[in-house]
């Protein structure tokens, strides 16, 4: 395994991380009150996403850290992704 399957690999890693935080924001949700059906969590996480950081922020004044347990892991396997292409292009 080269660069690029390696640099995958922690994309798939980032990927299912946000993965769990999308499903722990929408149980976060669940007990203030915001109910989202099991099979829709998919077509509401933008909209938990936004509720979750709307309901800390104003509970704690802090944005809570499921909002980036969210975020920063999805933007790193975009980074990953993108990384692994340029290493596969390059054939290191």
């Amino acid at each position: 395994m080269g660069l690029s399957g390696f640099l995958l690999a922690l994309a798939v890693a980032c990927g299912i991380w946000a993965v769990a935080a999308a499903v722990l924001i929408t149980i976060a949700l669940d007990k203030r009150g915001v109910r989202t059906p099991f099979p829709f969590i998919r077509a509401f996480i933008f909209r938990n996403l936004r509720r979750y950081r709307e309901m800390t922020l104003g509970e704690t004044g802090k944005v809570g850290p499921l909002f980036y347990s969210y975020v920063v892991p999805l933007n790193a396997a975009l980074l990953l992704v993108l990384a692994a292409l340029v290493a596969r292009a390059l054939r290191l």
